[in-house]
């Protein structure tokens, strides 16, 4: 069993490799930093009471798997960006989704009668979609993508593991972007 010592000290040894390390990963300063944090946050909640001989090999998976769940996360809101920004004009370069799905009685009057219809339509077929989505799928995906929960978050209220809430995540938005890409929503 690794004292509080042990552990604080482990902390310190490895802390400015797996930065650097991350830092090649991930290619952002502030991304690398929040996930070192969050794998050494992880390994001294989950993994603390572990002998001091299994914290490198423990820290390295749980490092491996925080940038790997960046990755995903990134891919997912990049797929979700992409998507709405192919509803915007291709000549306006200053395009931004959010400008397109202002919330109802929002100050901009530049928006033309046919833009809101539009903007109405659109986001009446995603909400469509997303209710047509098995139950665990939808619950999922709203508290993840729509909530901003995170994977632990998701599945502790889910009452499932981090990786069914992946799962159910991961189908969801492919099940959504096929669903919106058959009803002449692109990507």
């Amino acid at each position: 069993m690794a004292s509080d010592k042990e552990l604080a000290d482990f902390l310190a040894g490895v802390e400015r490799r797996a930065f650097k390390q991350t830092v090649y990963a991930v290619r952002d300063d502030d991304a690398a930093l929040d996930i070192v944090q969050d794998a050494m946050i992880k390994l001294a909640e989950k993994y603390g009471d572990r002998p001091p001989a299994e914290l490198p090999l423990l820290f390295q998976r749980i490092l491996q798997n925080a940038t790997h769940d960046f990755f995903r996360r990134q891919k997912v809101r990049n797929t979700w960006v992409t998507l709405f920004s192919s509803l915007g004009n291709a000549e306006d370069e200053e395009f931004d989704p959010l400008e397109t799905f202002e919330a109802e009685g929002s100050p901009s009057g530049a928006e033309s009668g046919e833009q809101q219809l539009e903007r109405e339509q659109v986001l009446k077929l995603i909400e469509e979609e997303i209710q047509k989505l098995p139950a665990r799928q939808r619950e999922a995906f709203l508290m993840r993508y729509w909530e901003d929960m995170d994977v632990a978050e998701t599945a502790a209220a889910m009452g499932c593991s981090e990786g069914s809430v992946k799962t159910h995540c991961s189908r969801a938005t492919h099940t959504l972007a096929q669903a919106l890409k058959a009803k002449g929503i692109t990507l």
